[in-house]
């Protein structure tokens, strides 16, 4: 009996760790088509009677002007082209200021918030950090800043039910997301 259930244990982690490292793998390639946040709001609104239309559109980070990705590098993670995932000082100052009974702050980097946006849900436990924590080491690892930053700017919420940074373009300036100014890449990021 105890063999059968250390067996069970032992092909379920490899089983997890083949599942988990295969999508990352996929999603260095593939287009992220939908989110869990994705699938969190859409449920929301429909328990309060609402309709909410996902507005979503998959664009290369080629195709996004270089002050939204400035723009977010700025108001998001300054470290982001130098760190390994995590910004270990913003994440003890966060330590700190939660020991002292101050108002919880976030430290996550952009690949922190990439990596949860895209393979977790956005509650708050220990738990889902870790699993954070692990996703956030296989981006780093296998698809690069590039890619995160590419990741991160079409998957990231930027409204009801707009997910993206071509999306957002086009709801609150009418353009693509190559024809964005510096200032209106500025107002998006904030």
């Amino acid at each position: 009996m105890l063999k059968k259930i250390l067996k069970f244990l032992i092909g379920s982690i490899i089983a997890f760790f083949l599942l988990t490292i295969g999508i990352v793998v996929l999603y260095k390639y593939v287009p992220v088509p939908y989110t869990p946040l994705m699938a969190i709001r859409s449920h929301q609104a429909k328990q309060e009677g609402k309709t909410l239309q996902t507005q979503k559109k998959w664009v290369p980070i080629e195709n996004i002007h270089s002050s939204m990705i400035v723009a977010v590098i700025a108001s998001e993670d300054n470290l982001f082209p130098t760190h390994n995932g995590f910004d270990w000082k913003e994440i003890n100052n966060a330590i700190e200021e939660s020991k002292s009974g101050k108002r919880q702050r976030g430290a996550s980097t952009i690949s922190q918030q990439t990596a949860k946006n895209v393979f977790l849900t956005p509650n708050r436990s220990f738990i889902r950090k870790g699993f954070e924590v692990y996703f956030t080491i296989l981006i780093e690892k296998i698809w690069g800043k590039k890619r995160i930053m590419e990741v991160y700017l079409n998957v990231i919420e930027m409204g009801p039910g707009i997910y993206g940074i071509e999306a957002a373009s086009q709801k609150y300036f009418h353009c693509s997301s190559n024809k964005l100014t510096k200032q209106q890449s500025a107002l998006i990021a904030a």
